[in-house]
């Protein structure tokens, strides 16, 4: 607790709240995502799927993100991004 931003009660309660939702969010997407993944550390997590090495681009007022073609974790990123935007099951 010495090392959080903060002198204040408050604040510091926020930022611990803000890290607890970003780790299980990451845990989540690491589970999407796929078996090895799912074991994997946060840090592990973060280089492979948040850090994509993608470019985006505009066409027709829509974002379209082109990866790499030899991206080696592009099945696992491909995956989360079809079960995060699938639609509901009925």
């Amino acid at each position: 607790m010495a090392h959080l931003p903060s002198g204040n009660f408050q604040a510091n309660n926020a930022w611990l709240t803000l890290w607890a939702i970003s780790y299980n969010l990451l845990r989540a997407a690491g589970c999407l995502a796929g078996a090895f993944h799912a074991k994997a550390t946060t840090a592990t997590i973060r280089a492979h799927l948040v850090h994509v090495p993608a470019r985006l681009a505009r066409s027709a007022r829509r974002l379209v993100m082109h990866l790499p073609q030899h991206w080696p974790w592009q099945h696992a990123f491909t995956d989360l991004l079809a079960a995060a935007h699938a639609p509901p099951a009925t």
